[in-house]
């Protein structure tokens, strides 16, 4: 018998031996203890951080806009602040935005708005609105959708009825395109119709108002950030009609600068 077989059949014996001695080895092993509720919570413990699907109260702050802007009758503080309280699947929903000019409150709004998770980042929602200014302060009653598009787009459409058969409809949408992790520019546009003239408010029927706006922010921390930009604002249809018999721009163009806080 050559030296090569003789190797080989000496080291598949081992391996045999080897074998037998593992099966024997597991045959004597003890039964290993059941699973305790103790074992089960050591190995999933609690994290910090919004748990999903439950009952955990948790809430959101957010001035997406504080900001100076240089308007045409002189410069104007612009804002735009939400808030939410909530689950995962229910939650209350405040919002306020207007504009001030020369010290002078221009427009105002204030909306609570519940709402209620229907899909995967979409929210239906309904609540009122108040709007102090312009003009006489008007109530709206306000239902609508809003959430977050494939490829991270932002949008809300929202229908109001408002007093005296008045009726209106809004949509927005942004995007944050991010050139660094800190360095981040948001397109912002935004449309509001009217269902008829409403001659105390200057609004007219159909189209009435856009506006198109570009901020630029640098995030310092993730919760606060310095912006600069620029909007382009129109009105359109009888609503410019109503501008022009007034004596007022129909479209305008305003650089601004603020600061994004969320906490």
């Amino acid at each position: 018998m050559t030296t090569r077989l003789k190797t080989s059949l000496t080291a598949h014996a081992i391996g045999v031996v080897l074998w037998a001695g593992s099966l024997n080895a597991i045959a004597q092993t003890p039964d290993l203890p059941p699973i305790t509720d103790a074992d089960r919570a050591a190995a999933f413990p609690d994290l910090p951080g919004h748990a999903a699907h439950d009952r955990a109260i948790n809430y959101y702050v957010l001035f997406d806009q504080l900001e100076w802007q240089n308007a045409s009758e002189g410069s104007a503080l612009n804002w735009d602040a939400s808030a939410w309280i909530g689950g995962d699947l229910d939650r209350l929903i405040l919002r306020t935005q207007g504009e001030s000019e020369s010290g002078h409150t221009a427009k105002a709004e204030l909306e609570a708005l519940w709402g209620h998770a229907f899909a995967r980042w979409w929210d239906l929602v309904a609540g009122v609105r108040q709007d102090p200014r312009p003009g006489p302060s008007q109530t709206w009653g306000a239902f609508g959708v809003r959430g977050l598009a494939p490829y991270k787009f932002e949008l809300a459409a929202t229908a109001y009825i408002g007093e005296s058969g008045q009726t209106s409809a809004r949509f927005e949408a942004e995007y944050e395109l991010l050139f660094t992790n800190r360095l981040i520019l948001q397109p912002r546009i935004e449309f509001n119709l009217y269902g008829k003239d409403d001659l105390q408010r200057a609004v007219g029927s159909g189209l009435s108002t856009s506006e198109v706006g570009l901020r630029l922010r640098y995030e310092l921390r993730r919760e606060f950030a310095p912006y600069i930009g620029v909007t382009w604002n129109r009105k359109w249809g009888d609503t410019a009609d109503f501008a022009r018999t007034n004596g007022e721009d129909t479209d305008e163009t305003r650089v601004v600068a603020g600061f994004r806080i969320w906490f």
